[in-house]
């Protein structure tokens, strides 16, 4: 069956227990509609709730929650399965079917917004060109090698290859940040020792909640991270606004670049590009 996932905005007052309640009753009426509530986050300080549902199809799923409670969502999108585990991973819950941090406590509730991180090796396409195929590749396997040593070693997961860059996902922001320090960090090792053939790679990254205004999982927040890698310079690693105030007292140096500008974005963004050179 299909994947979806919902958003719903709450009520001022509305407590994790009441969204608990709201869940418990879906479980009751879910079956008379083939559909399965699994899972769901609570944002509490967002006001936000997102759950996840096996459906034969969206309004399927909406009308479990109206018969259940009447808590009716204010998006519904299907969402790939695999992209799904990617972004938020395993999803341990507690007894109330909330998502909760791995090994945390039945009350260390994950609001489900995640970091999401891209790499892009400059002149990738120049590299084939002047090395030759064989060369090129063995030079971009090492930055798979680096970046997925430092993904192992921050918490982060790999969502996909881009071909000259890998886009992955974070729980936390400031993992995100530092898996990009190390990155840069073992990158300048690499160049120092081979400077004949020096690799050197954008970094960006980017917050937000799962769904927002486009009908994508994370839609915004790859669209952004995206960018910002685009826009950020050789060895640098440029993030947004929110990462840098999700980050404040965790030991992590930003500098405020400003306003960029970027595609597909009708305002300026304000970036921070993070400090790796010790």
């Amino acid at each position: 069956m299909p994947l979806y996932m919902d958003i719903h905005n709450l009520d001022d007052g509305t407590t994790a227990e009441d969204v608990a309640k709201a869940h418990a009753k879906d479980m009751e009426v879910q079956q008379k509609y083939g559909v399965k509530y699994g899972k769901y986050w609570v944002n509490e300080s967002g006001k936000k709730v997102f759950c996840l549902a096996h459906a034969p199809n969206a309004e399927a799923a909406e009308q479990v929650h109206r018969e259940a409670h009447g808590m009716m969502p204010e998006k519904i999108i299907e969402v790939q399965p695999e992209l799904a585990e990617g972004f938020l991973g395993g999803m341990e819950t507690n007894a109330a079917g909330a998502v909760v941090f791995p090994g945390a406590g039945a009350d260390a509730r994950d609001p489900g917004i995640r970091t999401v991180l891209f790499t892009d090796v400059v002149n990738s396409t120049t590299l084939t060109q002047s090395l030759g195929d064989e060369a090129a590749l063995a030079i971009l396997g090492v930055h798979d090698t680096i970046v997925r040593d430092a993904l192992s070693a921050s918490g982060g997961r790999e969502i996909k290859h881009t071909g000259d860059g890998i886009m992955a996902s974070f729980v936390s922001p400031a993992g995100a940040v530092r898996c990009a320090i190390q990155i840069q960090r073992e990158l300048d090792k690499h160049a120092q020792a081979n400077p004949e053939h020096p690799l050197k790679v954008r970094v960006g990254a980017a917050a937000g909640e799962p769904v927002e205004q486009h009908n994508d999982l994370f839609g915004c927040t790859v669209q952004l991270a995206a960018r910002l890698c685009a826009h950020a310079q050789p060895e640098q690693i440029l993030v947004s606004n929110a990462i840098a105030e999700l980050c404040l007292g965790k030991g992590l140096l930003f500098e405020d670049v400003g306003e960029v500008t970027l595609k597909g974005f009708g305002a300026p963004v304000r970036a921070h590009a993070a400090a790796w050179r010790q």
